[in-house]
């Protein structure tokens, strides 16, 4: 059974890493997820783990639960290592972004799941950081890529029209969710 589904998961990657030269780019198309095109694939690294993660997630319609699993543990709470279940929907946001951006460099993930307790443990040093945070809920990341600014990440998400966007320029990160459409910072 492990060959079989080994055997399965190594042939969607190969599928997935040839398709996506072939993906149309779809730009003009309306939604949250312009420009997502057949195939989904996000690209993060993570300066405190020193991980990195490149998959592909989605592939004409399909989610591909190992790679959904991959980054749930990607995006866990660093700080103790619990991990989360991602939203999808906020991954989706990420990824139409990325594209908008048109760049192969992949986010810098600074935050995804937030435990309770390390939630409460930034709360304490930072009034930017909200009581019921939806990094508990494993519904938001905060991210940079170091060749665009801050606003070229705000607008891009922001052009999905789907969840929270916030800016934080002092910071240098953008914020990304899959709650209602909102936005804020500067």
């Amino acid at each position: 059974m492990t060959d079989t589904t080994f055997s399965r998961r190594a042939l969607l990657r190969a599928f997935a890493a040839t398709a996506v030269t072939a993906a149309p780019v779809m730009a003009n198309a309306t939604g949250f997820l312009r420009g997502a095109g057949d195939v989904r694939r996000i690209r993060m690294h993570n300066g405190r783990s020193g991980e990195a993660i490149d998959t592909i997630y989605w592939i004409e319609g399909e989610y591909i639960a190992p790679a959904l699993e991959d980054i749930n543990y990607f995006m866990r709470d660093w700080r103790n290592d619990q991990v989360h279940r991602i939203d999808i929907r906020t991954v989706d946001i990420m990824t139409a972004a990325h594209r908008l951006l048109e760049t192969s460099e992949p986010y810098m993930l600074l935050s995804g799941y937030r435990s309770p307790q390390t939630n409460a443990m930034l709360r304490s040093r930072s009034s930017g950081v909200a009581r019921n945070s939806l990094h508990m809920q494993g519904e938001a990341a905060d991210l940079r890529i170091s060749s665009r600014s801050v606003n070229q990440i705000y607008q891009a998400a922001r052009a999905c029209n789907a969840g929270g966007v916030g800016r934080y320029s002092g910071s240098n990160f953008v914020h990304m969710d899959c709650g209602p459409v909102r936005t804020w910072g500067s």
